[in-house]
Order: structure tokens, then C-alpha cells, then sequence
């Protein structure tokens, strides 16, 4: 699926999730006295969504690349700041809330990474780069790959019957 906008992604609504759930649970009372690590960790969570949006909105591969690693790398950030909350005593009767924000935000981590993963396979260097002509061709290849594919079914007698094998020819 191609996405034209941040908004419809996946991992940034993912993203939006955890924050708006982080901000529920820094604004119980066990936090009153907690400012630093309050404000440090509704900080991180904003970031990673943030960076999301900020990364596709560029235009190009290697800038949302690097956004969605600096995205990652708050995702770890929250991560790690969860890991510190659940050790301390006051926070011994949240377990499950922390657990579960944890689980959320490493979720999103492995988003991020499989995302940046396949960008760094793309021959496409970004938005800001495609022209007319360089849709056209994109789509030219993709026209070719597919009646290649569909003329080897029919070699290899699969149930393909011949016809006009290439979109708009005839």
C-alpha cells in the first residue's frame, strides 16, 4: 500500500497511541513528585511520532532513513526510562501498565526497523525525486515484469490463456 501521507501510517498512529497512553499514566499521582522523569519521558514518546511525520515529509529516502532511526532510537529511549520507572518502589503497583507501554513501544521499534530495512533495499531515492518520467518508467518495468511472468505461466502450461498481455495493448 502506498501511503501519501503521515497520518495514515500504521506505525505513526501506533506511535500516537503510545504517547497519548504514556501522558495518561505520567498524569497519575505517583508521578507529583517525579518532574524530570515525567517530563523526560512524555518527551521521548512526542519524539518518536514526531520524527515519523517529520522523515516522510522530506521527500527523499536517506532524510526518512534517518528519521526513522532517530525515531528508533526514542522508542529505546522510552523503553529504557520504563525499565527505570519499574524498579523504582513507588511505582510497584503499575507492573502491568508498565509492561505494557514497554511492549507497545518496542512494538514500534520493530516497525521502525523493518521499515527502515526495505527503504534501504529501494532503487527510489525519494518523493522529492519522482518525475513524470520516472513514473512512467517505474511503470513501464512493472509492465514488463508482469507480462514476463504471465508468458512463463504460459510456457510452463499453467491455466493462463493467451490474451492481451500487456495493460492497454491489444
Amino acid at each position: 500500500m502506498k501511503y501519501t501521507r503521515f497520518e495514515e501510517l500504521p506505525v505513526w498512529n501506533a506511535a500516537i497511541n503510545l504517547a497519548v497512553k504514556t501522558y495518561t499514566f505520567t498524569s497519575k499521582a505517583v508521578f507529583k513528585g517525579q518532574f524530570s522523569l515525567r517530563d523526560q519521558i512524555e518527551r521521548a514518546t512526542v519524539s518518536i511520532s514526531s520524527n515519523i511525520a517529520e522523515g516522510f515529509e522530506r521527500g527523499t529516502t536517506q532524510e526518512l532513513l534517518t528519521f526513522l532511526y532517530i525515531a528508533r532510537g526514542s522508542a529505546g529511549e522510552v523503553r529504557s526510562q520504563l525499565c527505570l520507572i519499574e524498579r523504582l518502589p513507588a511505582f510497584s503497583d503499575f507492573k502491568s501498565e508498565i509492561s505494557d507501554l514497554k511492549s507497545l513501544a518496542e512494538g514500534i521499534s520493530k516497525q521502525l526497523r523493518g521499515w527502515a530495512d526495505s527503504l534501504q533495499n529501494s532503487k527510489i531515492p525519494g518523493q522529492r525525486y519522482l518525475t513524470e518520467k520516472s513514473r512512467r518508467a517505474d511503470q513501464e518495468t512493472r509492465d514488463r515484469q508482469e507480462f514476463l511472468e504471465r508468458l512463463q505461466k504460459i510456457r510452463d502450461g499453467g491455466s493462463e490463456k493467451p490474451g492481451p498481455m500487456m495493460p492497454g495493448k491489444g
